[in-house]
């Protein structure tokens, strides 16, 4: 019998974590989670209720209206993952917008925030079987996950995906925004005092700048087995 384990993810945004989480959740038949989503989320009742903004976060409001917030995710069937639920409505198409994404890193540099969510995300890890993604999961969430990766790529690369995916969905951007939001994202997240983007001592590295998904499935999935076998 195989035994189960805790698959954790980090790394930079738009480094293709979800999408490599997705097929490992898939093939092993795992739980997928999807921290960044559950970030999103909080950034979009922030949005929704006046408390974060471009220019102004309203920190004290947003934390004592952190109780009202609850998130859950829902599989989709038919897209073969789980769609983010804010309060009980999917928020999947609200939470992936260049505006969601231009406040994120913001919210989530606030302490309370990120120990309701880790609180969240420790209790869907408690039966192991889990691939999990974000920016301090080997770290903070799962410091003891059999498999640890930390993702990079480089800023204009990533943010050309980002781009080309935005573009597909029928969204207006322009890749100077992209670029400018994906290299601002990387400074705070890396820079922010609670948790900070880091690599874990023992995460193995994956540097995608060139390197297609199959390639990398590949290589994850042959470290997957040496741990599961």
């Amino acid at each position: 019998m195989m035994n189960k384990i805790i698959i954790a993810i980090d790394g930079f945004s738009s480094t293709g974590k979800s999408t490599i989480a997705k097929l490992l959740a898939k093939k092993y038949n795992y739980i997928y989670v999807d921290t960044g989503a559950m970030y999103r989320a909080v950034t979009l009742f922030a949005k929704q209720n006046n408390f974060v903004a471009k220019d102004f976060l309203n920190k004290e409001s947003l934390i004592s209206n952190l109780k009202d917030i609850s998130l859950s995710f829902k599989f989709n069937i038919d897209l073969g993952f789980a769609e983010m639920l804010l309060n009980g409505v999917n928020v999947e198409k609200e939470i992936r917008t260049l505006e969601v994404s231009q406040l994120v890193s913001k919210v989530s540099t606030i302490s309370e925030v990120r120990k309701k969510l880790v609180a969240e995300q420790q209790l869907m890890g408690e039966n192991r079987g889990i691939v999990m993604d974000g920016r301090d999961i080997g770290t903070v969430v799962f410091p003891d996950a059999e498999l640890k990766l930390f993702m990079t790529a480089s800023a204009d690369k990533r943010a050309t995906r980002r781009y080309k995916e935005l573009i597909d969905r029928g969204d207006k951007v322009s890749f100077k925004d992209i670029l400018f939001n994906v290299e601002e994202r990387d400074r705070i997240d890396s820079t922010r005092e609670d948790s900070p983007l880091m690599k874990a001592e023992d995460a193995i590295g994956f540097d995608n700048s060139d390197m297609g998904i199959k390639e990398q499935f590949e290589r994850i999935c042959a470290l997957v087995d040496r741990r599961i076998l």
